[in-house]
């Protein structure tokens, strides 16, 4: 798909396994198929160093004259090899020194931590005096293990091969689990209050409903609202038995207003169990609040910002009730009165008619 007048860019990668034995240079040419116009490349090599006509023999760094010292790397004598010459042919053979610092067949040398001298390996040193290297083959290192709040073994071990050895009453990949059950007891000396298991030195609660330290809090079981009236009071409206004291008393709770009852927060909506509450003030009024314990035991509360007070008596109805049962007692007993006056008087009329029969 190339036409003419199309530009094309080759990436071409060339690598010389030898230098040639003639020493000139060799020519490729490059082209597309069906293109007679190539591109021709010229490659010279360079197979002499110049810095190798200034070479020190017997350089005391080369072993201490075991060798040539040649821009800047040891040439050895016979007899001798190695990085420095440091090495007798007599006593290793050049073709065991890579296998005697390899772990498997396939691994780095020394673990691409070190350098094989000899044969052996001589692990590299790090910055940090304190992390080092070790090992036959340069695989193990006191500072690669696991971590536990960003400390090396959690802070309650030691490293050695990449693995944490933990220090007594300590456990876990990276000794963070403490297996003191101290922290577990409750108050009252049982463990995790007899609602849980103490795995890590932390109390693992049975039922979701507990929560705590000790699994003591239990934020939706009755009389909870109760026990937080007091302060979600004085927090929220700065009345209650606890207003003056609401500071040194009321600590540890995180308290929101919202304007709505329908924008409490409700028990499904989180992991934590959350109590919903309806408390009466000293003014009979209602106020609503749902109520959830962290696990660092603070209570995290959201209360509606305006209590609902009943409504006062409308006078009106009240006063047209009153006169309208006088008005009423009053024609009642005004017809008592007339009803009882005409029964005296049918019997004065008989009394009257029955005397004058007898005359």
């Amino acid at each position: 798909n190339i036409s003419i007048g199309d530009e094309v860019e080759f990436e071409i990668s060339v690598t010389s396994q030898k230098c040639p034995s003639n020493g000139k240079p060799e020519t490729i040419n490059i082209k597309p198929p069906g293109s007679s116009e190539f591109v021709e490349v010229v490659l010279n090599f360079i197979c002499d160093c110049d810095c190798a006509a200034t070479g020190v023999p017997n350089s005391p760094e080369c072993n201490k004259g075991s060798g040539t010292l040649e821009c800047g790397a040891c040439k050895c004598n016979e007899g001798q090899i190695g990085q420095f010459c440091e090495c007798s042919q007599d006593e290793v053979q050049t073709n065991d020194m890579d296998a005697n610092c390899r772990k498997d067949n396939g691994t780095d040398i020394c673990s691409n931590n070190g350098e094989c001298v000899c044969g052996t390996c001589i692990c590299k040193k790090r910055e940090n005096p304190a992390e080092v290297y070790s090992g036959k083959y340069c695989d193990c290192d006191n500072f690669n293990c696991d971590r536990s709040n960003n400390k090396l073994c959690g802070g309650h071990g030691r490293c050695e091969c990449r693995k944490c050895i933990c220090d007594a009453n300590y456990t876990g990949n990276a000794c963070e689990c403490s297996m003191d059950s101290s922290t577990c007891l409750a108050k009252n000396g049982q463990e995790c209050n007899g609602r849980g298991k103490c795995e890590c030195g932390v109390c693992k609660c049975s039922d979701s409903k507990f929560q705590g330290p000790t699994c003591e809090l239990c934020p939706t079981c009755p009389g909870v609202c109760t026990e937080h009236k007091d302060c979600v009071q004085c927090l929220a409206f700065k009345t209650g038995e606890k207003k003056d004291t609401c500071h040194q008393e009321c600590t540890k709770y995180k308290l929101e207003k919202v304007t709505e009852r329908e924008r409490l927060p409700q028990p499904t909506d989180e992991p934590i169990p959350r109590a919903i509450c309806k408390e009466r003030d000293e003014n009979d009024c209602w106020f609503y609040f749902t109520l959830a314990v962290q696990e660092d035991d603070t209570k995290q509360v959201h209360v509606l910002e305006k209590p609902e007070c009943p409504a006062g008596p409308d006078i009106i109805p009240i006063v047209a009730g009153v006169v309208a049962g006088i008005v009423m007692i009053g024609l009642a007993l005004l017809l008592i009165w007339k009803l009882l006056m005409i029964i005296h008087d049918r019997r004065e009329f008989a009394k009257f008619e029955k005397e004058k029969m007898n005359a």
